[in-house]
């Protein structure tokens, strides 16, 4: 038996897979909230406790980089080792990736339930794909073929310069470079950037924010859900959240399109992460397929770059179809 993994700065999904069942039926299931545990290893030996199936190996997928078999978790005090788990949980293997290599590992294996197509274009066979995910923070990754098959590529892309596309941007850059020094794009495309631009569009911008929903968001713990719920809301919507979400659309898709020419992703680009899905109806709207395709020269090929977003929990299916995989390598031996 498996148990699967997706760790993030936010939230930690555990589930147990069996060979039969494969990485889209889970045998049971756990969300927590990370910040509430010391380790990973406290949070799966309560899962386990609880469900009282003995498992054999193990597949995580982490939200930072992972280095021979080390991570650490980036908006979490939290490192870990491959070693370290193995021991502590008594498995037979442990495997830690990036989660946005386990949505890539994902992707070649995505049911047409698990999407929703925002661009229809037109797929090379066995091109280049390209995963973006606005989640608590940004990651990407890409997958290219080898010749009979997808081969999975982490990145911390989500860390990369911004790159303001227009003069309200630029403004934005602006703003935030006295914070830091270095604006990465995760500043100001991700659950953590958000609240970034709320407070640019408010202070610099100078646009009005009703008062009781400023206080809203104020006393609010999760200030993005707040200011999204406010730019979303179908009776009355905030006109500051909402000029927050058209500026986050323009920036979320002016990196796809990035990412896409970088990766050369003729065979498509994948959306996942919570903020993504949190913004659907916004991304179905043609601003967003506007920007990703203002590309200059290369308007014509981005036209062709089927699009897509990710509705199902893309890293706990790709950490688990890895998992799987090693767990059959474990019994053919």
């Amino acid at each position: 038996m498996l148990i699967a993994g997706d760790i993030g700065g936010t939230k930690t999904d555990l589930a147990i897979y069996s060979p039969e069942s494969g990485p889209h039926v889970p045998l049971a299931q756990s969300e927590v909230r990370s910040a509430d545990y010391p380790s990973l290893q406290a949070i799966v030996s309560e899962f386990l406790a609880q469900v009282k199936t003995p498992v054999d190996v193990a597949s995580f997928d982490v939200a930072g980089p992972v280095i021979n078999g080390h991570a650490k978790v980036t908006n979490l005090p939290w490192v870990m080792d491959e070693d370290s788990l193995r021991s502590d949980l008594r498995l037979r293997a442990v495997h830690l990736m990036n989660d946005l290599e386990a949505v890539a590992r994902a992707v070649p294996v995505l049911r047409a339930s698990d999407v929703i197509t925002i661009n229809e274009g037109d797929a090379v066979a066995n091109g280049p794909i390209a995963i973006i995910a606005p989640g608590t923070g940004l990651g990407e990754s890409f997958l290219t073929w080898n010749s009979s098959q997808y081969v999975a590529h982490g990145s911390e892309g989500g860390h990369s310069d911004f790159a303001p596309n227009d003069e309200l941007q630029i403004r934005l850059l602006r703003f935030l470079l006295p914070r830091w020094g270095h604006v990465g794009v995760e500043r100001v495309c991700s659950g953590i950037g958000i609240p970034n631009i709320y407070e640019f569009l408010r202070d610099e911008e100078k646009i009005l924010e009703r008062d009781e929903t400023a206080e809203l968001i104020a006393s609010s713990k999760d200030h993005t859900k707040a200011i999204v719920e406010a730019a979303l809301d179908p009776q009355n919507p905030s006109e500051l959240c909402r000029a927050t979400i058209e500026v986050v659309v323009s920036i979320l898709a002016s990196e796809a399109g990035n990412l896409a020419l970088k990766v050369l992703a003729t065979g498509g680009v994948y959306l996942a992460g919570g903020v993504a899905l949190h913004l659907l109806t916004a991304l179905q709207e043609p601003r967003f397929m506007q920007v990703f395709t203002r590309k200059g020269r290369f308007e014509d090929m981005m036209k062709r770059i089927p699009v897509h977003i990710i509705t199902t929990r893309a890293a706990l299916v790709g950490a688990a179809t890895h998992g799987l995989e090693s767990l059959r390598g474990h019994k053919e031996s």
